[in-house]
């Protein structure tokens, strides 16, 4: 993790105890896998009852671009080839284009999240800004009720419903 963001455990629990809406504590985890060899890469993923509703890691990212047909290479074979123009690609399709983010933009819309007032942060651009907003203590049932979930991406609107009816 960046060192702006400190450590996970304490990150972790930030999230989940101090800045989760009281009715959705204990229901919402973030959790946090480094594989050795990995070149101090991550993967971020968020569960809602104990299910796993996203994850944000290079892979994720990859594997979406190779699913959408997007990679230039439909049928990897070999860690070369299942990297080959990772760089381009990404760089092709920003967030804004895409339903699948690295770990790096993830720990970014945290940052992000961390030092921006609530009602900056569940209008953000960034998806995942909001999706850390909607579950934020801070912002009351009200609010969300104005909120319009069909505005949002497919992947981020179960995070509203399940706000909007806890």
């Amino acid at each position: 993790m960046g060192k702006k963001l400190g450590s996970w455990s304490g990150m972790r629990k930030y999230l989940e105890e101090e800045m989760t809406a009281e009715s959705l504590r204990g229901r919402v985890r973030y959790g946090c896998t480094r594989y050795v060899g990995m070149d101090n890469c991550h993967i971020f993923e968020v569960c809602i009852d104990g299910i796993q509703v996203k994850h944000f890691s290079w892979e994720t990212v990859n594997s979406y671009f190779i699913e959408q047909g997007l990679s230039g290479n439909p049928s990897p074979f070999g860690v070369h080839e299942y990297w080959a123009g990772f760089w381009e690609t990404l760089e092709k399709y920003p967030m804004s284009m895409r339903t699948e983010y690295t770990d790096e933009e993830f720990c970014t819309a945290l940052e992000k999240y961390r030092n921006s007032d609530i009602r900056d942060s569940i209008i953000s651009n960034d998806p995942i800004v909001r999706m850390f907003a909607v579950l934020d203590r801070r912002l009351g049932k009200r609010s969300i009720e104005k909120l319009n979930v069909s505005e949002q991406p497919e992947w981020l609107q179960p995070f509203y419903e399940l706000r909007k009816n806890s």
